[in-house]
């Protein structure tokens, strides 16, 4: 049975990211509420924010040599870290009610879902 799909990595880790945030999110809302809820969806959301702009950007990049190709993914990966720094402090910027466990929870967890998704291979 495959772990992971070796065609579509990005898309197990998309799925995996999903139903951690919907479970974080109903785990929060238990917990504490709306709020929770809600900073729950909020804090693994920017995972997937940052990983699409990554894919979108390393995509754009032409990769007619090695070099080329390299550079892509440096100024993908810079721009996903840009991303989820601009996110992470808009939304403790922004939203007053924020349940910090909730939320820096969902976001971590997505990170290492994201991490563990794409060194998994089909054995």
């Amino acid at each position: 049975m495959a772990v992971l799909d070796r065609g579509k990595p990005i898309r197990t880790v998309l799925r995996w990211q999903f139903y951690a945030i919907v479970v974080s999110a109903v785990i929060a809302a238990y917990w504490r509420g709306p709020h929770g809820a809600g900073s729950a969806v909020l804090g693994g959301s920017i995972n997937i924010v940052a990983g699409a702009a990554f894919a979108w950007l390393a995509l754009r990049g032409e990769g007619k040599t090695a070099g080329m190709a390299l550079y892509a993914l440096f100024r993908a990966e810079a721009g996903k870290v840009i991303l989820i720094i601009a996110q992470l402090w808009l939304v403790l910027a922004l939203y007053k009610q924020v349940v910090l466990g909730a939320f820096f929870g969902t976001f971590f967890l997505t990170v290492i879902l994201s991490t563990i998704g794409l060194i998994l291979r089909e054995r």
